[in-house]
């Protein structure tokens, strides 16, 4: 790097005082939209914060039942989801909340593969073959309904399980079956609106208590995402006022 009295050189690449200056400008404009959003951010998490500090916590099924009979409002429900009636396919046996069955099928696709000399300029191209296995077609299955804290709700109505690996089947020549399942029993909690005498707008946090899901929801993790997005946006505007000033410069 060579020190001008106008501009650094950086040999192809030249940063001169005026852009230095433009770029202070962008960095400052940047940073004072960020704070404004970043505000908007921390209001609305602080909006949500109250509406979790008011919330109810239940972790008895009388209660539960209580605040549903009577329109409670939000709530953090703590207990067990469990499958009522399983499901599986008789192939892999076993009790499932849900399942999937997945049919494979071993394709064979070609490529075109291009081949280059040195300076990385194309000489050439061959055709080559390779196989995957690709699917074809796909079925699932899933209980009915479950009880949470001992309550009785449809499938879905509270969580959808994901579902792992349990084990693979050859079928005919180049085919295979793949299946997943889910558990038939979770622990967690709910945060609800207990209204209509049901449960509304749900969402289930898995292995978590009451206190580990308020702090979840509670954390500020919204406003340090969008700061690091926005210090990678405002360094990639200053590179790219850079590099386009300089392209100009050589017009």
């Amino acid at each position: 790097m060579r020190y001008g009295r106008k501009s650094f050189d950086f040999g192809d690449f030249e940063i001169t005082k005026r852009e230095i200056l433009a770029s202070i400008s962008i960095i400052a404009v940047m940073i004072l939209f960020g704070i404004l959003i970043s505000s908007k951010i921390s209001e609305h998490q602080m909006d949500k914060n109250e509406i979790y500090n008011k919330a109810v916590k239940i972790e008895s099924q009388e209660m539960f039942q209580y605040g549903m009979d009577t329109n409670v409002g939000n709530a953090f429900v703590y207990g067990d989801l469990k499958a009522v009636d399983t499901v599986t396919y008789p192939e892999i046996g076993g009790e499932y909340m849900s399942v999937e069955k997945d049919e494979e099928h071993y394709t064979k696709h070609t490529k075109t593969v291009y081949e280059y000399d040195d300076d990385g300029n194309v000489t050439g191209s061959h055709e080559e073959e390779y196989w995957t296995w690709d699917l074809y077609d796909s079925d699932n299955k899933h209980c009915d309904k479950v009880t949470f804290l001992g309550i009785e709700f449809d499938y879905g109505q509270i969580y959808k399980p994901y579902e792992n690996y349990i084990d693979t089947i050859d079928g005919d020549y180049h085919v295979r079956y793949v299946y997943y399942g889910s558990k038939t029993e979770y622990t967690g909690t709910i945060f609800t609106k207990l209204d209509n005498h049901t449960i509304n707008k749900t969402e289930f946090y898995k292995d978590m208590n009451i206190n580990d899901t308020v702090d979840h929801l509670q954390s500020n993790v919204g406003a340090i995402i969008f700061w690091i997005f926005w210090v990678i946006l405002i360094g990639g505007m200053v590179f790219g006022f850079y590099y386009l000033d300089n392209r100009l410069s050589l017009i």
